[in-house]
């Protein structure tokens, strides 16, 4: 990862990580793009995957909150819980029509990054436990 929190910190800047930059990023995405999603989703699918992608990079920013490694590395597992539920949500949304073929792999392979990158780095925490 492109920062190490620091071990001995009660406080760690969440903003250092490439993953939660990533994962920033994605929700962005995701709320420009349901934008544009029938009305009579707003109280549905925009508000689920909205939620969804919003909870990967706040699961991070609360994890950065810990000096628990056991409740950040908690946290890191809803972070990468919610990335499955973003991909399945992005093949209904394509399935409904909502989104493209393209737009669907594109936000599918950008969230398997982030999902990626958070195991990457739970399992890296766990090394350094060990």
């Amino acid at each position: 990862m492109s920062c190490e929190f620091q071990k001995d910190s009660t406080m760690r800047d969440f903003r250092t990580l490439k993953v939660w930059e990533k994962a920033h990023e994605f929700t962005l995405r995701i709320y420009r793009r349901t934008a544009v999603f029938p009305s009579d989703e707003r109280f549905g699918l925009i508000l689920q995957m909205r939620r969804v992608a919003a909870a990967i990079p706040m699961a991070i920013s609360n994890a950065a909150a810990t000096a628990d490694d056991a409740d950040f590395a908690r946290q890191f597992q809803v972070a990468i819980r919610s990335s499955s539920e973003m991909e399945y949500q992005l093949i209904l949304a394509r399935d409904l029509g909502y989104l493209t073929a393209d737009e669907e792999k594109e936000f599918g392979t950008a969230i398997v990054e982030v999902r990626k990158m958070l195991i990457g780095y739970s399992q890296k925490l766990r090394t350094h436990d060990s």
